[in-house]
């Protein structure tokens, strides 16, 4: 019974998938260097029903200090006329050396360290839904070091920076992303969806 019990969650464990789901600009960036969005929130809202039919389909949400930080400052605003409540369900781990203010009526959870035993978790808490890696892009980044990153979602926006914080700091050639959709949002994003295909070194 425990075998069987085992390999039903196995199953189960193979369909949930772990996406990088993010916006960047035409060169690669998801941030200036001081970290501000607003060359995306110019932009308002995305159109169409992707966002929400993407969030539908997420149980756990993995953050990075800077992302959740971005979100105390700007969007929760605490303790200020204009305070809003956490804007996610899902349990959320923030990934973090650093002291953080916490957010009320949000479940949150402080981890740091190796991805992988906090992707486990992930995965029971997500109960078959999809794991969310929401930025940045050296969290993912980790993810994808442990050959846990599945795949991309990016929204790719009609602006330049020139420099800032990249989409994806890593190496990914050998083998390449496989390109598996493409879709023109207004006429200021193309949503480009990739699988992450296991990597072997290069030669």
């Amino acid at each position: 019974m425990t075998s069987a019990l085992i390999s039903i969650t196995n199953c189960v464990n193979l369909s949930v998938k772990t996406q990088y789901y993010a916006a960047c600009s035409l060169d690669g960036f998801i941030a200036t260097t001081d970290h501000s969005l607003d060359w995306l929130l110019q932009f308002g809202e995305a159109e169409g029903p992707g966002y929400e039919n993407f969030l539908a389909g997420v149980g756990a949400i993995a953050m990075g200090s800077a992302t959740y930080q971005w979100l105390l400052d700007h969007y929760i605003k605490a303790g200020t006329s204009e305070e809003k409540p956490w804007r996610f369900e899902q349990p959320t781990w923030i990934f973090t050396s650093r002291t953080l203010a916490s957010v009320r009526n949000a479940d949150l959870r402080i981890v740091q360290g190796a991805v992988s035993p906090v992707h486990r978790e992930m995965v029971a808490a997500a109960e078959g839904k999809n794991i969310w890696i929401a930025g940045g892009g050296e969290l993912a980044g980790q993810f994808f070091d442990a050959g846990l990153l599945d795949e991309l979602i990016i929204q790719v926006a009609s602006v330049t920076l020139g420099q800032g914080w990249p989409l994806l700091p890593r190496r990914i050639a050998f083998p390449p992303l496989r390109l598996t959709s493409v879709q023109a949002l207004g006429e200021a994003f193309a949503e480009l969806r990739y699988d992450v295909p296991p990597q072997t070194a290069a030669v």
